[in-house]
């Protein structure tokens, strides 16, 4: 069943969304070279409980964390844990928060230390998928508008769509209908109403698209082992324009202050 949202349950979704951003953004202080990414996630665990928010994913069929933080090869839903970053990681981090009755969503790749320019290409390229992707999410527009914008500056750029994992709608579930995937066909799929509330979210690899679940039995990788971006934003399907939730301006201030970091433009 597909939930649309009132204005007035829009605007919550904001509002959790936003805290998400923020979130991402005090990861954004802390994140450099010999940090856990165990340590981040307890930092986003105490901001979120601060700002009366609740980890979304923490627990979430039995996630252990509140963050979701995939380093290099790893697409998406790597485990926090003791392992320190180094120079010329890259590492995604997902975060979701309930607040008020409704989730929000966003994930954002970090550049650690000195990374080659054909990684930073990889990130710049996933990124500019995802408001590719969202420019279409206009009512009247068909979900496979969305996918095939994704999908089509991914491979004409050199790159491959994770196909297993999907965005998704979001309100008073963390994942509800509709799917929405990053490759599909222009035209195709349901079409786009004002209310509908879905995360877009690019998981793009810089080599082939096959992926494989690691040991711990959450994390994504690339079969390859090649590096792999994810950037997410929660997308109101507006009337004239798609009305972005979350943003990643605090996550980009916040870089500005940190040395040990590079700003995506």
């Amino acid at each position: 069943m597909l939930y649309y949202k009132t204005k007035e349950e829009v605007e919550l979704i904001r509002e959790s969304s936003l805290l998400v951003s923020k979130t991402l953004a005090e990861i954004a202080r802390h994140i450099r070279v010999g940090i856990t990414t165990l340590e981040l996630d307890r930092i986003a665990e105490t901001f979120i409980r601060d700002h009366e928010g609740v980890p979304a994913f923490l627990d979430y069929n039995g996630f252990p964390n509140s963050l979701c933080i995939s380093v290099n090869s790893q697409v998406v839903h790597g485990i926090p844990n003791e392992r320190e970053l180094t120079d010329g990681d890259i590492c995604s981090v997902d975060c979701g928060v309930l607040k008020n009755g409704f989730y929000g969503d966003s994930a954002y790749t970090f550049i650690i230390g000195d990374v080659d320019d054909s990684t930073v290409r990889l990130l710049d390229v996933t990124r500019e998928c995802l408001y590719k992707g969202i420019e279409k999410a206009v009512s009247g527009n068909r979900l496979g508008d969305v996918s095939e914008a994704i999908q089509r500056h991914a491979e004409m750029n050199g790159y491959s769509v994770v196909r297993e994992l999907v965005g998704h709608g979001i309100g008073r579930n963390l994942h509800e209908k509709p799917e929405v995937p990053n490759y599909g066909k222009r035209g195709s799929g349901m079409v786009l109403r004002e209310g509908l509330v879905i995360a877009i979210e690019p998981m793009i690899n810089q080599g082939g698209r096959a992926v494989v679940h690691e040991q711990d039995g959450w994390t994504v990788r690339t079969a390859d082992n090649k590096p792999s971006a994810h950037f997410e934003h929660s997308v109101a399907i507006g009337k004239e324009k798609a009305d972005v939730l979350s943003t990643f301006d605090y996550i980009e201030e916040a870089l500005k202050s940190n040395v040990n970091i590079k700003v995506i433009n």
